[in-house]
């Protein structure tokens, strides 16, 4: 195979159609190589407009009037949005709203709820560390027994480690649609019939998959799914995150965390908690308005540029990103820790090396930032709306150089 140059990842920016929307995002130093757009995803230049004018006019000038003006539906309407244009689910199913720890605690205490008697629940035993940590809490409050699924390397779980921990004891299944670390792209539709095969509900985390990968929630029959809007989605540092909830299974689940705001009547401040009907029921304490602003301009800007064309400039930085791994760094010490096979992957590559904490810090003193994964990770995210394929080429040269320093 011919030795990839620079100037043949230059003609590839050349020659992609997305390449247009970098200019939309507020980019002040463009020699900086960013690779860690799964982690906090650019700012787009619509967002900063949009935030003073919440700022200067919404809040300033409007005040209080701006609740019925324009903020009180802006969990439900934002929520639909994302629902049709990321997810493939329907107005009505999903809300913005709290963290996606928060989000997947009500998920998660629902589902248990609604599965009386059985007392198991699974999840992945390298899933990301907040899914973890919420469900131990729940099962340890639930009395409830943990099936931890074996960490299946760089390809993530199939179908037959699923089938190995389900029985009629399972209330719930929670899975992360694209792993954290590995980058493995899991079989949504076929996980999600195995678990209600024997029964139990399901709970997917979309939180690295979410404005990067095409998501079929109504097609999957998914129950409940949680994710974050500060990644592909470019919503900002610690924007809301999103929880969605199949409109058929709403009238028989109760999210754990009343408040005000899921009061049906909240206005007449009454004695007394019922739960408004369908998706408002899964809101609870007044919503963030700015946090909350700051996420639809990242979502328009995907749905313009529509999510087949993002993926598929997805898996070309990321094929490039293998091939000059295996290039110039499967034999200097590292390792592929992401699948070769690209439909079973996400929008991250995951390089190891036993020395990647300081490789980081090198690449951050060469302007390249990616994100040091504990133990041995360097993993290298691509954002299709703004990185380069000049940067996968620069990013990976940074880190030969760098392994070439000692």
């Amino acid at each position: 195979m011919t030795e990839i140059l620079r100037p043949d990842a230059e003609e590839m920016d050349a020659a992609d159609p997305l390449a247009g929307y970098r200019d939309q995002f507020v980019i002040d130093d463009d020699t900086l190589v960013y690779l860690d757009g799964n982690s906090l995803g650019r700012l787009p230049k619509a967002t900063q407009s949009l935030v003073i004018d919440v700022l200067t006019h919404q809040w300033g000038s409007r005040l209080i009037r701006s609740w019925g003006e324009r903020w009180m539906d802006l969990p439900t309407r934002l929520g639909d949005l994302v629902a049709t244009t990321m997810l493939g689910a329907n107005p009505g199913e999903v809300v913005v709203c709290d963290t996606t720890t928060v989000s997947l605690y009500k998920a998660l205490s629902a589902a248990i709820d609604a599965r009386p008697g059985r007392r198991s629940v699974v999840i992945e035993e390298d899933n990301f560390p907040t899914d973890r940590y919420v469900l131990e809490g729940l099962a340890r409050r639930n009395d409830l027994k943990i099936r931890w699924i074996k960490s299946r390397g760089a390809d993530g779980l199939t179908s037959a480690d699923l089938e190995n921990v389900l029985d009629d004891s399972v209330a719930v299944v929670t899975l992360s649609h694209v792993d954290y670390r590995s980058s493995a792209l899991l079989d949504m539709p076929g996980l999600t019939s195995l678990a209600h095969s024997a029964g139990a509900l399901i709970v997917w985390d979309l939180c690295h998959s979410v404005g990067a990968v095409p998501i079929d929630l109504e097609g999957s029959a998914v129950d409940l799914a949680v994710g974050c809007t500060y990644k592909y989605l470019n919503a900002g540092p610690g924007a809301p995150a999103f929880g969605y909830v199949r409109a058929a299974l709403q009238p028989e689940l109760s999210q754990p965390i009343w408040g005000w705001w899921s009061r049906a009547e909240m206005f007449d401040m009454g004695p007394g908690y019922q739960a408004e009907s369908g998706i408002r029921a899964w809101l609870t304490g007044t919503p963030g308005v700015l946090s909350l602003a700051a996420v639809e301009p990242g979502v328009r800007m995907l749905a313009d540029a529509g999510l087949v064309a993002v993926r598929a400039k997805s898996v070309a930085l990321t094929e490039l990103a293998v091939r000059l791994y295996d290039e110039w760094l499967s034999a200097a010490g590292f390792s592929l820790c992401s699948p070769r096979d690209p439909e079973r992957r996400g929008s991250h590559v995951t390089i190891g090396h036993p020395n990647a904490q300081q490789i980081v810090q090198r690449l951050l003193e060469r302007g390249v930032v990616p994100d040091f994964r504990r133990p041995d990770g360097i993993r290298l995210g691509f954002a299709p709306l703004t990185t380069r394929y000049v940067d996968v080429y620069d990013g990976l040269q940074a880190m030969r150089e760098a392994a070439a320093d000692g």
